[in-house]
C-alpha cells in the first residue's frame, strides 16, 4: 500500500482524506500545528506529524520521519491553507505575508523537501489543494485567490518538470465548501478595518457567502476526488470537486471581463 503524507489534516479536506484512505489500509501520516485534534485518525491508525508548514525546520523533520520509518512517500497531499477575506487596500501586510507563508511557501517547502526523495525511486504523486477562486477572483477574495493562482501556477510548471520523472503533479480544485474554513475567513474579516468607501460592498459580500456557505456541500466530494487521484494509474491534472467549481470558470470564459464583473456586482447588491 501506497505511503501517503497529508499537511492540514487536523479538519476538512485533510481529515476527511486520511479517514477515508485508512479505511482502506493505507499508510496515512498526518500532518498539522492542532495535533490535539487528531486523537480520532490517529486511534484509527494514522501516524501524527506535528509540523508547521511556515517552518523549514519543522517541514524537513516530518519528512525525514517519514523517509526514516517508511523509506519513501509514494504521496504528498498539500493541503494546509487558510483564507483571509478584505480588500485589496485594506488587509494588512502582515496577514498578507502570513497567507501567502501558509497558501504558497508552505506547499513549496513540503515540495522541496518531499521531491528528491520522489525523483530518487522515479515516481510519486503530488496533490495541491487549489482552488476555483485560482480561476475566477471576486471582490473581498482577492489577496486569498492569488495565492490560489500562485498554487495553479506552480502545479502546471511542476506538472512538466516532472513528468519524464514518473512523478503526478494534480490539483484539486473546491469551490465553497463547509468545513472551518469559512470560519476562518469571516473571523480575519473582522478584523479589517475597512473605510466607508467599502462597507457597503463588503456587508453584501459578507451576506452573500453566508448565504452560500449555509447552502454548500461538506468535504465528502473533495475528499473522494483525492483518493480518486490517489488510486489513479493515470491521474487527471485537475479536478473540479463541486458544481460552482466546475460551473464559474466557464461562465466567466463565456461572459467576458466586464459582463463576468456585472454578474459578480449584481449579486452583491
Amino acid at each position: 500500500m501506497k505511503i501517503v503524507l497529508i499537511t492540514g489534516a487536523s479538519a476538512g479536506f485533510g481529515k476527511r482524506t486520511a479517514e477515508k484512505l485508512l479505511d482502506e489500509g493505507y499508510t496515512v501520516y498526518a500532518a498539522a500545528r492542532r495535533v490535539e485534534r487528531m486523537s480520532d485518525i490517529e486511534a484509527k491508525g494514522a501516524d501524527i506529524l506535528k509540523m508547521d508548514v511556515t517552518d523549514t525546520a519543522s517541514v524537513e523533520a516530518g519528512v525525514d520521519q517519514v523517509i526514516r520509518e517508511q523509506g519513501r512517500i509514494d504521496v504528498l497531499f498539500n493541503n494546509a491553507g487558510y483564507g483571509s477575506y478584505g480588500t485589496i487596500e485594506c488587509i494588512p501586510i502582515e496577514e498578507i505575508q502570513r497567507q501567502y507563508d501558509v497558501n504558497v511557501f508552505g506547499m513549496g517547502r513540503l515540495i522541496k523537501t518531499v521531491l528528491p526523495h520522489m525523483r530518487e525511486k522515479k515516481s510519486g504523486l503530488i496533490i495541491n489543494t487549489a482552488s476555483i477562486v485560482g480561476h475566477v477572483s471576486t471582490p473581498v477574495l482577492g489577496w486569498y485567490a492569488s495565492t490560489k493562482h500562485a498554487v495553479e501556477a506552480i502545479s502546471d510548471a511542476l506538472r512538466m518538470e516532472v513528468k519524464h520523472l514518473g512523478i503526478d503533479v494534480v490539483m484539486i480544485e473546491p469551490g465553497a465548501v463547509k468545513t472551518e474554513f469559512d470560519e476562518v475567513a469571516f473571523a480575519t474579516l473582522d478584523r479589517v478595518e475597512h473605510p466607508e468607501d467599502y462597507k457597503a460592498l463588503v456587508a453584501a459580500f459578507r451576506k452573500y457567502s453566508e448565504n452560500a456557505y449555509a447552502k454548500c456541500p461538506g468535504p465528502e466530494s473533495t475528499a473522494d476526488a483525492v483518493v480518486k487521484a490517489i488510486k489513479a494509474k493515470r491521474p487527471k491534472t485537475r479536478y473540479a470537486t463541486t458544481t460552482d467549481a466546475k460551473l464559474l470558470p466557464k461562465v466567466r470564459r463565456w461572459l467576458g471581463d466586464r459582463l463576468f464583473d456585472k454578474l459578480i456586482l449584481s449579486q452583491l447588491k
